[in-house]
């Protein structure tokens, strides 16, 4: 087991992380989760990769441990004799690296422990999959192992990864079309956090939710007669999922039966279409980031009904913007690079919102269609600020200096941030007025202390751009950005 890291740290750093509702408007973390780059790597492709997210101004990261790629017989379909509070009877492997390296760079880490499972610990003991009604007393001894190991090296837990999406947990709906996810997940959130008070941790932070933005509220007789099992395989709508997961009905009332959930936010991965950022799903329950006021309403009446504490954050807490070449939701890649930086300033709009996030730095290779990991094909993500080659995309030189420009009248309202700086600190913003081929300084801009800016400006441009030198003399020029 790793050494322990100083409370007064940990404290600090969690501190930073859960800005209050009346501030998370003009602060909010971000978290980089970058999983074939920084588990399960030689380490000097480690080191390579920190050392590019540490230029890039990443000071978070979020990192998800697969229950059964640390678990002793993971393929057996008979429990091992073993210790399971006991974090001995694990090897942690890669995970332990990574989250030492997170240490030594002082930065946060959110840990999300999800599936696959092992085998004996699925219904039936004999999913080979790992993703069938996972045993809530097998999850509560293994996260009191993580508890116990962790202690001081993880800020925040979540429990699940998209637990809404069939990949991850199954069943999804019963028989009958109705969500049966959302109370196994109720029983998986409950049996880990008890395991983390188990390791001693009297108040653990962890959130609820990991969900996937869009889903089905129910599914038809039409739909079970004409897609068979299948039918059965599809995500459950996010905000239906929250509302059984919380035993509310349709109207947030909530059964006296249940009990509140002691959350200390709830997670969603807000990820939109091709078609931007400004995208609004049809369903009243699916949640994109152009629509995130919906998950805001859901959790107010949730409060209301005591089903969640008040005041409860959202952390989004994987997104990205996918980039040619991928055949269905991608956009060019310079429209990734400002589609980004929109969806970052749509979140540090939301005064409920405590953290964004950017999944990958490199793309997957390309996979099939949308929805084909459930029947078993690989789906690709192309989300990276590099392709799969690591050729650097126009993201990856954006990412540290989002820019958004969006028209205003007659003339434009511009936003920003500079991610690596530690404080106030100067910028220009160059603009390529209409007509010309060439940039000169719009302005000299001063960010607040957390390093965000903004402006109106009423020149007229075709692209602007933001050039900003650090303390320790490294140049970072953005992308050319259009208007919105």
């Amino acid at each position: 087991m790793l050494s322990l890291i100083p409370l007064a740290c940990v404290a600090t750093a969690i501190g930073a992380l859960a800005p209050t509702a009346a501030s998370a408007s003009h602060s909010q973390a971000m978290f980089f989760e970058a999983p074939r780059d920084l588990v399960e790597v030689t380490p000097s492709a480690r080191a390579q990769a920190l050392a590019q997210l540490q230029s890039l101004g990443v000071k978070a990261l979020r990192v998800e441990l697969d229950w059964a790629n640390v678990a002793p017989g993971a393929h057996s379909t008979k429990k091992p004799n073993f210790e399971a509070t006991n974090p001995a009877g694990y090897s942690w492997g890669d995970y332990d690296v990574l989250l030492f390296e997170a240490r030594r760079l002082k930065w946060p880490v959110l840990l999300t422990v999800t599936s696959p499972v092992p085998e004996w610990a699925t219904a039936g003991h004999d999913d080979k999959s790992g993703v069938t009604r996972p045993d809530d007393q097998d999850f509560k001894e293994f996260m009191t192992a993580v508890g116990k190991h962790y202690a001081g090296f993880v800020s925040l837990y979540a429990i699940w990864n998209e637990p809404n999406h069939p990949a991850f947990l199954q069943p999804q709906f019963n028989s009958k079309g109705m969500p049966e996810s959302p109370r196994i997940y109720r029983g998986l959130f409950q049996a880990g956090y008890e395991g983390l008070r188990s390791a001693g941790i009297s108040k653990p932070k962890v959130l609820m939710g990991e969900t996937a933005p869009v889903g089905y509220d129910n599914v038809t007789r039409s739909e079970i007669r004409r897609e068979g099992a299948k039918a059965l395989l599809h995500d459950v709508a996010p905000l239906a999922f929250l509302r059984e997961t919380l035993c509310l009905n349709s109207k947030y009332h909530k059964a006296s039966t249940c009990g509140m959930l002691p959350a200390y936010g709830y997670a969603h991965h807000a990820y939109t279409t091709g078609a931007g950022p400004s995208y609004k799903p049809a369903g009243a329950d699916n949640v994109m980031i152009g629509v995130l006021s919906r998950l805001t309403s859901a959790l107010t009446k949730a409060e209301a009904a005591h089903a969640i504490p008040a005041h409860l954050p959202i952390y989004l807490t994987e997104f990205g913007i996918q980039s040619y070449p991928n055949r269905e939701l991608g956009v060019s890649l310079a429209k990734q690079a400002e589609y980004d930086a929109i969806a970052e300033k749509i979140a540090w709009e939301n005064p409920r919102v405590a953290a964004f996030s950017q999944y990958l730095l490199r793309d997957d290779p390309l996979g099939g269609k949308a929805g084909s990991s459930v029947h078993g094909g690989y789906v690709g993500f192309q989300t990276g600020l590099e392709t799969v080659n690591g050729t650097r995309k126009p993201l990856y030189f954006g990412f540290p200096v989002p820019l958004v420009v969006s028209k205003l009248g007659h003339g434009f309202s511009l936003w920003g941030f500079i991610r690596p700086t530690t404080g106030a600190t100067t910028l220009k913003v160059l603009v390529e007025p209409k007509g010309s081929k060439s940039y000169k300084t719009l302005k000299v801009v001063h960010t607040s202390s957390s390093g965000y800016w903004s402006f109106s400006s009423s020149v007229q441009g075709s692209h602007w751009r933001v050039s900003w030198r650090s303390p320790a003399g490294v140049a970072y020029n953005g992308p050319p950005i259009g208007a919105s």
